[in-house]
């Protein structure tokens, strides 16, 4: 492994722009794969998970099984407590010692990237590749800090925006993998009044 892609979030629920997302950055930066790593708690999310741990882990896998050059990790959700990315980042390190690490992420988060736990580290261990979230102001510039662009025309698709489609009885077919959208449908998630469960 020469290039080694980490896409951590959520991904309550996976869905069709996650996809899109990590196979632009497979082909611009000719990244030999990309690990997704869903967040057991996200430092910067105050609510609690729609579904558990062990449910979102099972969408991701479903959702790129059959996707050459994506893998799963669950190495935050082996761990536990708040996810942190330098703590993350440095088991890849170790695992993979000479490969480039690049860290995807969405402008919104890039923008709040000094208010991480430990950026200077996070820095040493990896470069950073954004993608423009939708919504968010592509003010990119205002910072220092280096890094790659993930270009490309993305899904306007939102992990809650599919929870509040659910809820209100709504289609979601067109935007998750079919595998993904089976499990909501066989587990019927995200359709309850007070859908909460702890990870």
């Amino acid at each position: 492994m020469n290039r080694v892609g980490i896409y951590g979030g959520t991904f309550d629920p996976i869905h069709n722009g996650h996809i899109v997302i990590a196979e632009q950055a497979i082909k611009q930066l000719h990244l030999d794969v990309v690990y997704f790593v869903p967040a057991y708690i996200p430092p910067h999310k105050t609510t609690l998970s729609f579904t558990t741990s062990a449910q979102r882990l099972t969408m991701v896998k479903r959702a790129i099984a059959h996707k050459k050059f994506m893998k799963c990790s669950d190495i935050e959700l082996r761990r536990g407590g708040i996810s942190y990315t330098v703590d993350t980042l440095t088991v890849f390190k170790k695992r993979f010692p000479h490969a480039q690490l690049i860290l995807i992420l969405g402008s919104d988060n890039y923008e709040q990237f000094y208010s991480w736990k430990k950026p200077e580290t996070i820095l040493q261990l990896a470069s950073l590749a954004v993608y423009k979230r939708h919504g968010s102001v592509w003010s990119l510039n205002n910072l220092s800090i280096p890094f790659e662009i993930i270009q490309g025309i993305f899904l306007r698709v939102s992990s809650s925006d599919i929870r509040n489609r659910i809820l209100r009885g709504l289609p979601v077919q067109s935007l998750v993998p079919l595998p993904v959208g089976n499990y909501i449908n066989h587990h019927s998630l995200y359709t309850k009044s007070n859908p909460h469960a702890k990870s």
